[in-house]
């Protein structure tokens, strides 16, 4: 069962900044039919904006722990990445209530931003620390909760109980 839960902090601060981008509307939640021209599609988006921006954190960039935009001079953190990928794909046709900023934690057990986007394959997960483009449950993360299928400015909590530690055998 999802529970509604706070939008992060940065979010919420990013829709202050950019109230166009996150309307105050509702919308009936689509899945994606993941065509093979979709499909190669995220693929390219996914590696093309990854390979635009360079990595640096917000307190390199803003003087602050925690700002979310759209890249400033080709670089940014997690969230850009994201907030890039969702534009890209939005521009390209996908609808919104398909691309999802998600929030989760990290094999370090540090806080990171992907992209969810909902298809009829399942939910794919586009980050700038893995290539792939993966099914939710093959990335390492433990997910937290992303915005809501049904408004850009709900979220919901996600309750993802996986162990995400792997181990290793010795022979």
């Amino acid at each position: 069962m999802k529970s509604v839960v706070k939008a992060p902090i940065g979010h919420k601060q990013f829709c202050r900044d950019n109230s166009w981008a996150c309307p105050q509307e509702r919308y009936e939640p689509v899945v994606v039919r993941l065509t093979e021209n979709r499909w190669q599609e995220l693929i390219a988006i996914n590696a093309e904006v990854n390979r635009r921006i360079r990595p640096m954190t917000d307190e390199d960039l803003f003087g602050t722990l925690e700002h979310w935009t759209y890249p400033v001079n080709g670089y940014g953190d997690c969230e850009e990445y994201v907030l890039e990928k969702q534009r890209v794909l939005m521009a390209a046709g996908w609808p919104k209530s398909a691309l999802l900023i998600t929030v989760a934690k990290d094999t370090q057990n540090s806080g990171h931003a992907v992209l969810t986007v909902r298809t009829d394959h399942g939910d794919m997960i586009l980050d700038n620390q893995i290539e792939a483009v993966l099914p939710w449950y093959s990335t390492p993360y433990r997910y937290i909760k992303r915005q809501s299928a049904s408004s850009p400015v709900e979220w919901t909590g996600i309750s993802d109980t996986r162990v995400t530690t792997v181990g290793s055998v010795s022979r």
